[in-house]
């Protein structure tokens, strides 16, 4: 294990897909940048798997998109279920973008692909690396951390960027507040291998009153891997076929779906925080640490991957001469971003979890007659794809 320098440029705390991309925009800027993580190694299951048409652009400046879609598969339409009724389909195509479509990967896919970019930018990710406190004064802040073996030690930084997710350390150093609540449902998060009765170039949304639920086709070389993402009133801790198979029976009716095998499972509580302020002195937030929201749209690591590119970009001026009060830019443009996506995340999990049978109806009859308008269907796909946060 390499020893972590004493001193630095900007230190990032957390090595997810936001904190590599922040590394990179600067290392490429030829800034002294060091990235602590206290996890052995990346993230080696699929978790956030949906890359959106504004990340992609985003990342193209980084010469890894192309990767992405190597490594992943291209998903172009997006469908809306009640029960065994489609009540809208809603197609990417004719956005203004080069990519018209969403790219399904997984997240340990993405986050290796960005490390080796990372690494070609010449920054380093420091493991097994647990930061303990985080200081700052006019001149600098100082992060101290202890290492695998329960050493204590620190190192000195010009700016601190935290991208350590939702209980993020560095947010609390700063005394940054993180406003919102928490889903009373939790929810169920599974890659399986099933017969599946739609298209793989779709993912759909299920809406019922026993939760909202979501199907992606994940990229494999045997055409039947799966994402379920699912809202139940207590997950068990572990899910067994049995358990997937029958909430899947439940969300999908008639369909005849057969799990064939859970790859891999899990279960967790879902907030809906935005952070009070993205800069406190010498320390930024970005992506999780930021925000956090319901999975509905997919949408939360590409949030952080465009915070990150962008705060990146921002930080690197900084070093290099410009003044603080570029760094203002970040917090103006990207919280309105991110308290965008956690209201539109919320109507969507909200919408799709009612159970008064009458509302149901009245929400059936306004998505089924409002969604065969044209540019109603295409604004749609341009909020879920985020173009509008160019």
């Amino acid at each position: 294990m390499n020893t972590v320098p004493a001193t630095a440029s900007v230190v990032i705390v957390g090595a997810g897909p936001a904190g590599m991309t922040a590394g990179i925009a600067l290392a490429d800027a030829g800034v002294n940048v060091v990235l602590l993580d206290k996890l052995a190694e990346g993230a080696n299951t699929s978790r956030a798997v949906v890359v959106h048409a504004r990340t992609l652009e985003v990342l193209e400046q980084f010469g890894v998109t192309e990767q992405l879609h190597e490594h992943g598969i291209v998903v172009p339409h997006f469908a809306l279920h009640d029960g065994d009724r489609v009540l809208a389909r809603i197609g990417f195509e004719g956005l203004p973008t080069k990519y018209p479509y969403t790219v399904m990967i997984g997240q340990e896919s993405t986050e290796a692909i960005l490390s080796a970019r990372l690494e070609k930018a010449g920054a380093q990710v420091y493991r097994h690396t647990e930061v303990t406190a985080v200081t700052q004064d006019g001149e600098g802040v100082t992060v101290e951390y202890t290492d695998l073996h329960g050493n204590a030690n620190s190192i000195r930084a010009e700016w601190v960027i935290g991208a350590d997710g939702m209980h993020s350390k560095v947010r609390e150093a700063a005394g940054i507040g993180f406003t919102g609540a928490t889903y009373p449902e939790s929810f169920v998060l599974a890659d399986v291998r099933m017969t599946w009765p739609d298209p793989r170039d779709e993912v759909s949304l299920h809406l019922s009153p026993e939760g909202v639920t979501v199907v992606a086709p994940l990229p494999d070389p045997q055409p039947n891997r799966y994402r379920i993402v699912a809202t139940v009133a207590d997950a068990p801790e572990h899910q067994d076929l049995a358990y997937v198979q029958a909430l899947v029976d439940a969300r999908r009716p008639g369909a005849h779906v057969q799990v064939q095998e859970i790859i891999w499972s899990s279960r967790f509580r879902v907030h809906h925080r935005v952070a009070d302020h993205y800069r406190a002195g010498r320390i930024l937030l970005a992506g999780d640490a930021a925000h956090v929201h319901s999975p509905a749209g997919g949408q939360g690591m590409n949030t952080g991957i465009q915070d990150a590119a962008m705060l990146g970009g921002l930080l690197a001026r900084v070093v290099e001469g410009a003044p603080g009060a570029t760094l203002d830019e970040y917090e103006k443009t990207r919280r309105p971003v991110a308290l965008g996506v956690v209201a539109f995340t919320d109507r969507v999990t909200r919408m799709a979890t009612l159970r008064p049978l009458p509302a149901r109806l009245i929400r059936n009859l306004v998505i089924g007659t409002a969604t065969k308008v044209p540019a109603v269907r295409h604004a749609i796909a341009y909020q879920l794809s985020e173009l509008a946060n160019r």
